[in-house]
């Protein structure tokens, strides 16, 4: 049974440049084709997964996050003052 499974519609998408080991390159363009989806999906679909396995990766995220909307707001906070 397969891990990802197939796009059912296209999402919005943005342009990255990778270099990848042969066989890696090898075995993505394998997995797609199993799937019968793209590499790109698969990249993707993989990185995502990868995202919401890795616990310490969440919270470092969910830190990160806190501290950029606090960022944020206090930046709005002193543009309505000045």
């Amino acid at each position: 049974m397969a891990l990802l499974k197939a796009p059912s519609k296209q999402p919005k998408t943005t342009t990255l440049q990778v270099r990848l080991e042969e066989e890696v390159r090898g075995n993505l363009d394998k997995y797609a084709e199993f799937i019968d989806a793209n590499a790109s999906y698969v990249v993707s679909e993989a990185l995502k997964l990868l995202f919401r396995k890795d616990e310490e990766f969440k919270r470092w995220l969910g830190q990160h996050t806190t501290n950029q909307n606090q960022e944020q707001s206090q930046g709005e906070i002193n543009t309505k003052i000045a």
